[in-house]
């Protein structure tokens, strides 16, 4: 059952740091998890290359998330020892076995899920939609870089005179992909892996461009006004009017009554 309270950052008792941003760790945690599922599973050398690197990547993630959440936190105490501070910690070090810990940050998004309810959550995300977008389009960057370095290097391992034939070839070529750059080295060949490579690149021009949009809304709109204080009710001027008319009609009488007297 939901309740009526409103997601609140700001609120230093809310360990809460934002729908979208909740939501962005919350997925990142489970390709963690099935990173490492995949690498007891399969036994590849291309596929070990490609989830040393992710998993590199992961884990620098998650270490400046511990260390956000902590420096945010109204007591460090509380959060390190009671919400679960340590487990964030020991997640974000690159080390297996350590990477199952990640389980704790699906269950903070699991209560955020059930103390605010979905429409709640979609009305958040919607009210920010310019952050909401960039953590969209940085999951699908992330997603990309890895089973975009797999799918290439799958299409294109094999083929004769191709140029990526390892799976450092690939992450290569989707970084310089992604990144709008394209040098070159590194192209596929296939139709198949022309495909996905345009693909790549028009998700690369949506994450540079929504980034540069980001950025500059960030830096370049104008600063909030001070609210400005609002006028005296209408009531508490009529109040002291009276008041004061009240004292003048005193020194009044006081002032007839001196007069009668002489």
């Amino acid at each position: 059952m939901s309740t009526d309270r409103a997601i609140d950052p700001a609120d230093p008792n809310n360990e809460i740091k934002g729908t979208g941003y909740e939501i962005f760790i919350a997925a990142l945690s489970v390709l963690s998890i099935v990173n490492l599922v995949l690498v007891y599973v399969i036994h590849d050398q291309a596929l070990d290359f490609v989830l040393y690197a992710m998993n590199l990547l992961l884990t620098l993630v998650f270490l400046l998330d511990f260390l956000y959440r902590f420096s945010t936190a109204d007591s460090k105490a509380q959060y390190f020892f009671r919400g679960f501070g340590w487990a964030d910690l020991l997640a974000s070090l690159p080390f297996e076995q350590a990477k199952i810990l990640r389980v704790f940050r699906l269950v903070k998004v699991g209560r955020l899920m059930n103390d605010y309810g979905t429409k709640r959550i979609m009305k958040s995300l919607l009210s920010d939609r310019a952050s909401s977008a960039l953590y969209v389009l940085l999951l699908v960057a992330i997603l990309v870089l890895e089973f975009g370095s797999l799918g290439m290097l799958n299409l294109e391992a094999d083929v004769p005179g191709a140029n990526i034939t390892s799976a450092s070839d690939a992450l290569w070529y989707i970084v310089v992909t992604m990144a709008t750059v394209g040098y070159g080295d590194e192209y596929p060949i296939t139709n198949a892996g022309r495909l996905l490579g345009t693909g790549i690149i028009v998700v690369g021009v949506g994450i540079f461009g929504t980034l540069t949009g980001y950025l500059a809304n960030l830096f370049l709109s104008p600063r909030k006004k001070k609210a400005v204080a609002s006028p005296p009710d209408v009531f508490v001027r009529i109040a002291t009017l009276r008041e004061m008319i009240a004292q003048q009609q005193a020194a009044l009488d006081d002032l007839e009554e001196a007069v009668e007297r002489r």
